[in-house]
């Protein structure tokens, strides 16, 4: 395949070989986010695949895209996808001149790198490669500069990774392109959680906590809420695109900077630990609004409906957090006591918190407002009935992040697409949370995750841990 007009905008997007199953989630949802549209060439492809063939509006579409993205590592304009070097050459040499000129006249400068996924070239070899080349027929007569160059051109050869097989000895694809935008992998290390003022056992990690704010559509100047805030790590990734953010947690000594330090050798957290000292480490203290130490499944505590545009949270599984909520038997205490007295807490189920949890999405997100959250499972047992449903929420997304062999979790992404209606008579909600197919009905997900390793005589690594991080332990 090779472009026969400069009317068509095909790009091949390169990605980063982690977090397979959110690839195209992720992407779909920047482009509904960015009001364009986008035709994925290849997306029933081999999932190991790092290229993906798509077409889009615009050169400058593409660049917005890749201004958002976590996973993409960069985008090409691409000049031709062949199956051999004979066809790419055949390819390169018929590209029309309106495509090639503005990136090859005299006064320009590039370079021209080659690389491949699953083989490893020698560099002579890519020398050859790049010799090889119909340097006439695409009239490549600027010179060449290896740093910073005005152009820079793009070999790619993908080599199918056959079980059984030692190493492919001819690539699957080879694709060739124009450098038109790097993604944001540099603010996956500009925000790692080693280097953040404030976190906790259960602090997500940047990449993923980027991820969701994408799927929740986050942009300028909406509200977003997490309802299980912890160290506000999601609040963080929200904010860096322009959100104001808040949460709420039961955890008292956690979100007044007290609990037990989660850093190796630290002994006490210093005084300045909070979230919102994170917000203001980033430069977005000013989208930080409160976060209150508050059980969010009492909706009696809202006064107003429909008021958050995107909730996002990472609800606790009861393995390095307990899940807990306020017991229903609390007496109320009066204005003096209140100040003294912490009310007591109770065991919260999981399969109780995610109906909380919908209902509470049902009842104040905005219509068109998304709920992000994260749904662990045992792998083995999963079954696509255990996704929480709700007639408000339509179901966008569900994606897997494989923890071991074992246990992983399941990305869910909802949006609102009916308003929350009650009782006309008594109040009550005439929608609610159900789940059709419980996958905690037998026993909780701790005794199911601590279970399936004591029966192989087996205790579970840290690596096993389905944490939201492991880089803060």
């Amino acid at each position: 395949m090779s472009l026969t007009s400069s009317l068509t905008r095909r790009f091949l997007l390169h990605y980063a070989h982690e977090h397979l199953d959110f690839r195209l989630p992720e992407l779909k949802s920047i482009v509904e986010l960015l009001g364009t549209k986008i035709g994925i060439k290849n997306e029933t492809n081999e999932q190991k695949n790092p290229f993906l063939i798509v077409d889009l509006p615009s050169e400058e579409t593409a660049k917005k895209i890749l201004s958002r993205t976590m996973l993409i590592r960069s985008a090409y304009e691409l000049w031709s996808e062949s199956k051999t070097f004979e066809e790419l050459h055949q390819n390169l040499s018929n590209l029309p001149k309106d495509l090639t000129e503005p990136y090859t006249s005299e006064n320009s400068t590039f370079k021209i790198v080659v690389e491949a996924f699953n083989k490893k070239i020698p560099p002579k070899q890519k020398i050859q490669r790049i010799e090889d080349l119909p340097w006439v027929e695409m009239g490549l007569k600027g010179k060449i500069k290896l740093k910073n160059p005005d152009h820079s051109f793009h070999l790619f050869e993908y080599y199918k990774f056959e079980q059984g097989m030692h190493s492919a000895t001819e690539p699957n694809s080879i694709y060739f392109g124009r450098l038109v935008a790097e993604g944001q992998r540099d603010k996956i290390q500009h925000y790692k959680l080693q280097n953040r003022c404030f976190i906790g056992n259960t602090s997500m990690d940047a990449g993923l906590s980027f991820i969701m704010a994408n799927m929740g559509h986050t942009t300028k100047n909406k509200l977003v809420f997490d309802p299980f805030v912890g160290t506000g790590s999601l609040l963080v990734a929200c904010a860096h695109f322009d959100a104001y953010v808040m949460g709420a947690d039961l955890d008292y000594l956690l979100l007044h900077g007290r609990a037990r330090p989660s850093r190796h050798n630290q002994k006490e957290r210093d005084s300045n630990e909070s979230i919102r000292s994170n917000l203001i480490q980033y430069g977005r203290g000013h989208l930080y609004l409160d976060a209150m130490v508050a059980d969010s499944s009492k909706h009696e505590m809202w006064h107003r409906k429909e008021i958050f545009d995107v909730i996002i949270t990472d609800p606790p599984y009861g393995i390095r957090e307990p899940a807990k909520k306020i017991a229903s038997n609390n007496k109320r205490t009066n204005s003096n006591e209140r100040f003294f007295k912490l009310p007591e807490k109770t065991q919260y189920r999981l399969t109780d918190i995610f109906k909380d949890l919908l209902n509470f999405a049902a009842k104040y997100l905005t219509i068109n407002g998304r709920l992000v959250y994260w749904f662990p499972v045992c792998r083995s047992e999963y079954k696509e009935e255990n996704i929480p449903v709700h007639p408000c929420l339509k179901l966008i997304a569900n994606s897997e992040q494989p923890l071991s062999t074992r246990v992983g979790r399941r990305l869910i992404t909802m949006e609102k697409i009916k308003a929350y209606e009650v009782d006309a008579c008594d109040g009550s909600p005439l929608y609610s949370a159900s789940i059709p197919l419980d996958h905690y009905a037998d026993a909780s997900f701790r005794e199911k995750y601590f279970e399936m390793y004591m029966e192989n005589g087996m205790l579970p690594t840290n690596d096993d841990i389905p944490a939201t991080s492991l880089e803060s332990t």
